[in-house]
């Protein structure tokens, strides 16, 4: 495989990657993309431009595409409204804006790079009973070209679970890396495709001989034993168990707390979630299987003090691993840069960084600004990123894409010839 230099991607030679990045945060959208268009200016058709605008510019999402393409020539545009948003200055700078006007405008042209996007009324779904064809031919994309997928959905959808789940279904080996849109209160959607904005979700399929690498951050560490679920209605843990002992959750938790440190306990009154075990059956090298296990965090909902029972944001049966997980910001960074430096562990840096963070993130989980994309810089220090700050992000944890709260979800664009 031919290596690249990442200062060709400033270079602008048609048959090296190029990527060129541009962010304002003027409170104007003209003036916005005034500022974006003459700093990336033109140079020939971009194969994809990604572009994520802040919510303060909600009534003016409709102008938006008509005036960037008035400026910047690319033969697919996606992206979608945040409630802040992640980009890149033509510098190189790579900037979190939260609260206040933003827009962040990328230009990929990527030779050997096969796209197709689409765009999906999530009103009705295909029957996740039926044929993956039903799915294959819904979303109009072919699973032989399609090697990852950028999806996007709009606040106001239906069955956004079912939707991630039928697209795993239909394209089981494209890891898929999104978010959903911030919400706003203008009479139209929250996503851009083409010159559109639109409800329901949209997908940016991605093949050829580029592929997204997915990095998936949930920020949380564990604390206390894992105990194994034996009694469950639906959602709800009645009895837990740790080895030959078997207890209430409420009473498992308390035990956990025992031995916590007093920073640690005051953290669980808001920054307790429970970890649910996934397991991902693998394919060895030589024919055989082995299962590997990952924690998929999720919030917990409500106590019943009279049983000791616990409700948790997911389906779970009996069987199932379980742990306490606890998020701070130590421990969101210590996950995201360790995951980020296994990412790309003796590989050529990424030519792209895709984010979708959740609102709970920045500032207000770090204290600083730019918390993730600073992190990111330490392992990759020339990686151009863009993205948004999402009302849920969309990302595989244990073989399989689940809709997250307070994760920092990852594409690593790679060049990797098939």
């Amino acid at each position: 495989m031919a290596s690249f230099s990442p200062l060709d991607w400033f270079r602008g030679s048609t048959d090296k990657p190029t990527c060129r990045t541009a962010l304002s945060t003027h409170p104007s959208l003209d003036k916005s993309v005034q500022d974006v268009a003459e700093s990336l200016g033109r140079r020939g058709d971009a194969d994809l431009a990604l572009v994520f605008a802040s919510t303060n510019y909600a009534s003016d999402l409709p102008r938006l595409l008509p005036l960037l393409r008035q400026r910047l020539t690319a033969k697919h545009w996606i992206g979608c409204a945040g409630g802040g948003v992640i980009g890149t200055s033509s510098s190189g700078t790579p900037s979190e804006v939260e609260q206040k006007p933003a827009l962040s405008v990328s230009l990929l042209t990527l030779p050997g790079l096969q796209i197709k996007t689409a765009a999906l009324d999530t009103e009705r779904l295909p029957d996740l009973d039926g044929a993956a064809q039903q799915w294959q031919d819904w979303v109009g994309i072919d699973p032989e070209s399609c090697r990852s997928q950028i999806v996007l959905i709009d606040p106001t959808s239906n069955g956004i679970n079912d939707l991630i789940s039928g697209l795993d279904y239909a394209y089981p080996s494209a890891p898929r890396i999104g978010g959903v849109a911030g919400p706003h209160n203008a009479p139209h959607g929250s996503l851009l495709l083409n010159d559109k904005v639109l409800n329901g979700a949209v997908i940016c399929s991605i093949g050829g001989d580029w592929k997204l690498d997915p990095v998936v951050a949930q920020g949380c560490r564990p604390i206390g034993p894992v105990f194994s679920i034996e009694q469950v209605q639906r959602n709800v843990l009645l009895e837990l168990s740790d080895g030959t002992r078997k207890a209430s959750p409420v009473a498992c938790l308390q035990r956990v707390l025992a031995d916590l440190t007093e920073r640690e306990r005051d953290l669980v009154r808001h920054s307790l979630f429970l970890g649910i075990e996934s397991r991902d059956l693998q394919v060895n090298p030589d024919g055989t299987n082995s299962v590997q296990g990952a924690f998929l965090v999720r919030n917990l909902i409500g106590v019943d003090p009279n049983n000791g029972a616990v409700a948790v944001a997911d389906r779970v049966r009996p069987g199932q691993n379980v742990q306490f997980q606890l998020r701070e910001a130590d421990a969101s960074r210590q996950d995201a840069l360790e995951l980020l430096k296994e990412a790309i562990d003796g590989r050529t840096e990424p030519s792209f960084g895709l984010l979708m963070a959740c609102l709970g993130r920045g500032q207000g989980l770090f204290g600083t600004p730019n918390g993730d994309v600073s992190l990111a810089r330490q392992v990759m220090p020339e990686l151009p990123v863009a993205g948004a700050f999402c009302n849920g992000e969309i990302g595989p944890v244990g073989g399989s894409t689940h809709l997250h709260g307070y994760t920092a979800c990852w594409a690593l664009l790679q060049h990797d010839p098939q």
